[in-house]
């Protein structure tokens, strides 16, 4: 036995902890983030907000998943999706877990230094946003909502740092990935939600019931079509919309994926978000790029 063995199964489970043997969570993130931050600065971000965005999503996100599986280690145990997690299993401690997202956090707030006070303040409200998340889960009916606050924040924080102010097209983009969020997470949902009925979770899935389907398929009519008021402002040219139909064709791969609600059917539904958000900044970057 190596007297290295027992670092690295310590950090295996940090990795574990932090989910980033799973990016899906980072992408979901990073690409609003990125086509929030490209609008901001007519497609020619400079280096280092580039750097301090792409960096701090993943820190924030990495401490998030920590927090979470802190709160919700009583429930995690009880849900076949969620049974394994370090901190539910005993793997790590609760204390452990809170000292490394504490760590993360630390990380990320050095990175706001070169930032406007604007852009500081609103990622305070985003990580208190994104660190009680896990508790509106025990009393709100739909706590998909407030997680997409959580979600959508890198957009007002890339205009604020790009522009030192927050224009109504920032806020479009905002409502736009508001809608996104809860239809996804609702995907994710439908996943857990005999799990979470039984345990008395609150979620998004539980709350539709049998209109679940129809209101992910809502929410991401409302995305779609609030994207098409982004590229309305933006006087957007055949890359955005070339990238929006990527998105849109996603949507209906969706729609086809979760009408059976099988779990890994709307597990596969959810994961695949990943390309309908880089559909989105991809047609974004390449319109700014051609101009």
């Amino acid at each position: 036995m190596s007297a290295l063995d027992p670092i690295r199964r310590r950090w295996t489970l940090y990795v574990r902890l932090v989910r980033l043997d799973k990016p899906i969570g980072v992408l979901l993130l990073l690409w609003p983030t990125l086509t929030a931050l490209w609008i901001a600065t007519d497609g020619q971000p400079p280096a280092l907000l580039l750097g301090i965005f792409v960096l701090g999503t993943f820190l924030t996100r990495s401490a998030g998943c920590a927090i979470n599986d802190v709160v919700d280690r009583d429930f995690d145990g009880h849900v076949k999706r969620t049974a394994d997690r370090v901190v539910s299993s005993g793997a790590l401690s609760p204390l452990e877990a809170v000292a490394v997202a504490v760590v993360l956090l630390l990380l990320a707030a050095l990175l706001l230094i070169p930032l406007n006070a604007l852009t500081f303040w609103l990622a305070v409200v985003g990580v208190i946003v994104a660190t009680t998340y896990p508790f509106f889960k025990r009393f709100f009916p739909l706590p998909q909502a407030y997680l997409a606050i959580a979600f959508s924040f890198g957009i007002p924080m890339a205009f604020a740092a790009a522009l030192g102010h927050v224009p109504t097209i920032g806020w479009w983009l905002f409502a736009a990935n508001l809608f996104w969020v809860v239809a996804y997470d609702t995907e994710y949902a439908m996943v857990d939600r005999d799990d979470d009925i039984r345990i008395g979770v609150r979620s998004s899935a539980i709350l539709f019931g049998r209109a679940d389907v129809a209101a992910v398929m809502f929410c991401y009519g409302a995305h779609l079509s609030l994207l098409l008021v982004v590229g309305s402002v933006i006087h957007a040219r055949w890359p955005f919309y070339l990238g929006w139909a990527a998105a849109f064709g996603c949507v209906v791969y969706h729609y086809l994926l979760i009408r059976s609600r099988a779990r890994e059917d709307c597990f596969r539904a959810f994961r695949h978000n990943q390309w309908v958000g880089l559909a989105v900044f991809a047609g974004v970057a390449l319109d700014y790029a051609l101009r």
